[in-house]
């Protein structure tokens, strides 16, 4: 049998969407996204976060920088009860990127590819999948892969961002659960 899995993107649905977010001091996670998690495991779903970093690409911090702050996420999830299965990033900008950083991706969203590489290596069943994004491209992503169901965050107060192709809108991630 095929698992289910949450995918999330990390700036704007894991932390506070900071520009170029790499270092923990100014990493703040969103009320709600332990909670989330915590449900979403215990109905056996695995969690992944799929984000765009195109500030490697432009050389504002680097790969090594990213999987340092990676390791300590991950480890502030598994104080808070949550294993975050896998970590997918894309560091290309086709326009913006640095020597071998600029380059089309299919991984960089709105592009599909690193959900589908997690649907390979991990067996999901997308169509039974959920993904949280705060941004169309996200969303779009999701759309190309053929996750079940798209949420938009945007909390309150925030620029609305229209038209989307999203399934349903949230603003707090609490409201998630109920497309589990």
């Amino acid at each position: 049998m095929l698992a289910r899995a949450l995918f999330l993107d990390r700036d704007g649905v894991v932390n506070v969407d900071h520009p170029y977010v790499f270092q923990k001091e100014n990493f703040e996670f969103i009320d709600g996204i332990f909670t989330l998690c915590r449900t979403a495991v215990a109905l056996r779903y695995k969690i992944f976060i799929v984000t765009n970093q195109a500030g490697i690409g432009r050389g504002y911090y680097s790969e090594h920088d990213f999987h340092e702050l990676t390791r300590w996420m991950c480890e502030v999830f598994v104080q808070n009860g949550v294993r975050i299965d896998k970590v997918y990033f894309c560091p290309n900008h086709p326009t913006h990127g640095i020597g071998p950083y600029r380059i089309e991706s299919t991984w960089r969203k709105p592009g599909p590819g690193m959900i589908l590489q997690a649907a390979d290596e991990f067996a999901i069943n997308l169509q039974d999948s959920l993904l949280i994004g705060n941004n169309e491209s996200d969303i779009l992503a999701a759309k190309a892969a053929h996750v079940g169901c798209a949420l938009l965050y945007r909390p309150t107060g925030t620029a609305q961002q229209t038209p989307t192709d999203a399934d349903f809108i949230i603003t707090e991630l609490s409201e998630a659960s109920a497309y589990f």
